[in-house]
């Protein structure tokens, strides 16, 4: 009787992950049309990678040659934390590193549309005592530790990680970087504590740009160990421990060979650039996260935060741009974290007077004089009550007379506003300066005005939108199937690992 009850329940789950429309959706024309021009098959093994400054999601995929060719490219709506490893649960970090993807990791019933779980904490994670649940890849461009992507998005990239399971894939693997792995961004990033560990992962990195095969990845000695094989002398494959010492493992020749070769030419280009003065990138521990520009530049007062986007491209040039999804009301963009902002020591901030710093022979990251606050900065600070209608750090102006005295140069002790604006400014791509430089320009005296109360924000009051439909072909363009009784076939994913959670 309980193993019928329990077949029962299983059978029923089935069906009703199988009436899920959503994880059913067939691969849009235009991917199976790149699929053909690039070679590939539908059902041919994938692999995903992701980074955080360029705010970028890579779908490759094998070509008919055996090796792995980058199919289409994703812009990430939002991911949250700093650029780094995640350490323990609760620090609102997006993972790093190198993850396997199976069927049983994928939700077809997500909160947020739809999403597959990365993996995180992985043996190494364990090893180091790091903690953490429920990191996914998902829709609905909202992060708390994850890497978020429009509904539209999520669909696709479902869509090609079912048909690879399809196909004989077992797990797809994921990797996971604070930064593409160039010389160029080593050197800006040279003095991060976590570079250690993004040295570490730069080996697996190199592996597949030169092989254009998925690494197998081990652990042992708390570390990463990339295509290891058994040595011409062994019985049997070693045994890897995250936490023991590392068994005898030898490493193909060619494989070697190849990423020694890219490693000699990185270290060359990252000795010149780092030699020739490259400027070290800031800490920007106060900021949560961040967008990529194409959705950044579809929402007022957008941030990119900790991401960059090409260069030559502002917000402004993207504002025309159509964007890769739908962007939903309650989207979060990137921020300073207030409390970081307020806790942090004042020698370190920016000076409220612009000064000539004295030159010194070391190579650091400068900081860059103080902007007059005004317009984005004093409507953020008075919305964060963080200040009145005006955020600068000023005296009131004496009461007019027959003659001018010359004016005197006055250091105030910089305030909540002035530190907030002082964390934010660089991370607001296209902010017009020339606005607020015509609003601090003298004007003749005028009767004062009693400042006009802050109005409301009353954004966050929106409601969060239904779930969207799913998507068949093109950016943003739905197709409302959601009320309809798809027609699932014969090999679909939902029936095959519909029973696994």
């Amino acid at each position: 009787m309980t193993a019928s009850v329990l077949l029962a329940g299983c059978d029923t789950d089935q069906v009703s992950l199988a009436t899920n429309a959503k994880a059913n959706q067939p691969v849009p024309p235009k991917l199976l049309a790149a699929m053909v021009e690039k070679d590939m098959d539908l059902q041919s093994p994938i692999l995903v990678r992701l980074f955080k400054q360029e705010a970028e999601l890579e779908v490759w995929k094998q070509a008919r040659n055996g090796q792995f060719a980058l199919l289409k490219t994703y812009p990430i709506c939002r991911w949250s934390g700093d650029l780094g490893p995640k350490v323990r649960e609760g620090d609102r970090q997006a993972p790093e590193g190198f993850y396997s993807i199976n069927p049983s990791q994928m939700n077809p019933q997500s909160a947020y549309y739809l999403s597959f779980n990365t993996g995180y904490p992985n043996a190494f994670d364990k090893a180091l005592g790091r903690t953490g649940s429920q990191l996914m890849v998902h829709g609905d461009c909202s992060s708390r530790g994850c890497y978020a992507m429009t509904d539209e998005q999520i669909a696709e990239i479902y869509s090609l990680g079912r048909e690879s399971f399809f196909g004989g894939q077992k797990a797809f693997q994921l990797q996971a970087y604070p930064f593409k792995m160039t010389p160029v961004n080593m050197a800006k990033h040279r003095n991060n504590p976590n570079m250690p560990f993004w040295k570490m992962i730069k080996e697996g990195y190199d592996h597949f740009e030169v092989t254009r095969q998925e690494p197998k990845v081990d652990f042992c000695e708390k570390k990463y160990v990339f295509d290891a094989a058994k040595p011409a002398d062994a019985k049997r494959d070693p045994v890897f421990d995250a936490s023991a010492k590392c068994p005898a493992y030898v490493i193909p020749e060619d494989v070697v060979a190849a990423v020694r070769g890219k490693q000699a030419k990185d270290e060359a280009e990252y000795a010149r650039l780092v030699a020739k003065g490259t400027p070290v990138a800031r800490m920007n521990t106060g900021i949560d996260g961040g967008m990529n520009k194409i959705f950044a530049a579809k929402i007022p007062e957008g941030s990119t935060g900790l991401s960059e986007g090409a260069e030559g491209t502002t917000l402004q040039m993207l504002a025309m741009a159509k964007a890769p999804g739908t962007i939903p009301g309650h989207v979060n963009p990137p921020k300073p974290n207030l409390d970081s902002v307020a806790s942090a020591p004042a020698p370190q901030e920016e000076p409220v007077v612009a000064v000539s710093a004295p030159a010194t022979g070391a190579r650091v990251a400068s900081a860059q004089p103080a902007e007059k606050s005004g317009g984005f900065f004093s409507n953020l600070g008075r919305k964060m009550g963080m200040g009145s209608s005006d955020t600068t750090a000023t005296t009131p102006p004496p009461q007019a007379t027959a003659s001018v005295a010359p004016a005197t140069t006055t250091t105030t002790p910089p305030t909540a506003a002035s530190r907030l604006k002082a964390a934010v400014t660089r991370f607001v791509p296209g902010h017009d300066k020339s606005k607020e430089a015509a609003k601090d320009a003298p004007k003749p005296a005028v009767a004062a005005k009693p400042a006009e109360p802050a109005k409301p924000d009353t954004r966050l009051a929106q409601t969060r939108p239904a779930l969207k439909p799913s998507v068949s072909d093109g950016a943003g363009e739905a197709t409302q199937i959601m009320g309809a009784a798809p027609v699932i076939s014969s090999n679909s994913f939902d029936s095959r690992f519909g029973a696994v959670k």
